[in-house]
């Protein structure tokens, strides 16, 4: 994914732009344009065809969201859910001036959901993808700053960008730019660091924070938003606060008496608690650290999804178990453990229980091995069968076609 939408190498990527600085890259200097994720005749068919409800849609026009009974109605006889977006509403709305944002694309539309899950693993943070679609000389939002990365995509018609430096750096979800209007109309009227037009082909890396606006050219707009929720340093602190709850020093009551409106003592208390932690980590770190990354892991799996199943075709692939190829689902997290002679599978959801032979075949499947009843390591071509059939029905595995 990432060598689709910078003009550097990943490493330069990596070291010189990654949440420090705005990267351009020209379509020129990518491997092809982004029609193949989305076009104009995607976008018609998701509004015209696929029955799409909000919140997967909304419209906005001169820097406001409009109503959602603007675009959105009851879709008849046999599907009255009242929030399905009305294909000739929209009409009327794109033709009066409005932006249309299709969001979260990477649950709707196939070549998204493939895309954005090879972000995730080239990322290793949360990724989705939203849709532009601006008319002629018209912009959506007034300037303003993501509290994710953003690899903006340009589809199809032109759009200029007005990029400047954050007010408030590297902000978290719960530091909108709503927080700093001020500041950031007032940045928006100094000289921009970015000031150009995209045109189909174009990318633009972002980082969270940096200041932007965008308007279209003289044809309809059409751009992708691959946006990054980045995990910063405060998630890792977060799950050390979670691990710790498993600690009885941690959860003691604090004494009574305290004065929590005297900075003096709350000082004191935040002191002892810090040399607490200190300790505790010299004593315990290697199993604090397991612990905190198994919440790291778990927080990670929460916010991404592995690739699809298809429900129909994996029970078909388990009933012919015996001469079915498999390989592990890619982006299912999961940790092996061996314990009282089984080995334990354990999943963001639940854990699965097996004999202790089988743990080579699962560990060879986990390493990203193509594998049959056959050929998994520790197992005859029936116990291969069974734990082929157990894993594709349980989501862990999937078919590989040949």
């Amino acid at each position: 994914m990432l060598t689709r939408c910078v003009a550097v190498a990943p490493e330069v990527f990596a070291a010189q732009y990654w949440g420090r600085r705005p990267l351009l890259s020209r379509s020129g200097a990518l491997p092809r344009d982004f029609t193949d994720l989305l076009s104009p005749d995607a976008v018609d068919e998701l509004i015209s065809r696929r029955g799409v409800r909000a919140p997967f849609l909304r419209m906005a026009k001169a820097g406001e969201v409009l109503p959602r009974g603007c675009y959105v109605d009851a879709a008849g006889f046999g599907a009255e859910m009242p929030d399905q977006v009305d294909s000739a509403r929209v009409l009327g709305q794109l033709a009066a001036g409005a932006t249309l944002v299709l969001q979260g694309l990477h649950r709707l539309w196939p070549p998204l959901i493939d895309f954005v899950r090879d972000a995730v693993d080239d990322l290793g943070h949360p990724v989705q993808a939203n849709a532009y679609i601006t008319p002629p000389d018209n912009r959506g939002f007034d300037s303003h700053y993501d509290v994710h990365d953003v690899f903006v995509l340009q589809v199809s018609g032109d759009k200029q960008w007005r990029v400047h430096e954050p007010v408030h750096a590297d902000p978290l979800p719960s530091q909108p730019w709503t927080d700093h209007r001020a500041a950031i109309a007032a940045r928006a009227e100094q000289p921009p660091v970015i000031d150009t037009v995209l045109r189909p082909g174009d990318a633009l890396y972002l980082p969270r924070g940096w200041v932007h606006a965008a308007r279209s050219g003289d044809t309809t707009s059409i751009h992708l938003t691959i946006g990054v929720s980045a995990m910063t340093g405060l998630d890792v602190l977060r799950s050390l606060v979670d691990a710790l709850a498993d600690d009885a020093e941690f959860r003691a009551s604090l004494p009574m008496g305290i004065d929590m409106a005297h900075s003096g003592e709350t000082a004191a208390i935040a002191s002892k608690m810090m040399a607490a932690l200190t300790e505790t980590v010299r004593d315990r770190g290697a199993d604090l650290s397991d612990r905190v990354a198994a919440r790291m892991a778990r927080r990670h799996g929460d916010r991404t999804r592995p690739v699809p199943v298809a429900p129909l075709a994996t029970l078909d692939a388990a009933a012919a178990a015996e001469t079915t190829r498999v390989r592990w689902r890619r982006g299912l997290l999961a940790t092996l453990e061996d314990a009282d002679g089984r080995v334990r599978l354990r999943l963001p959801d639940r854990t699965m229980s097996f004999p202790e032979f089988c743990a080579p075949a699962l560990r060879a499947l986990q390493a990203g091995g193509v594998l049959d009843a056959a050929t998994l390591p520790g197992l005859d071509a029936h116990d291969g069968a069974v734990l082929l059939r157990r894993l594709l029905r349980e989501a862990v595995a999937v078919a590989v076609a040949d």
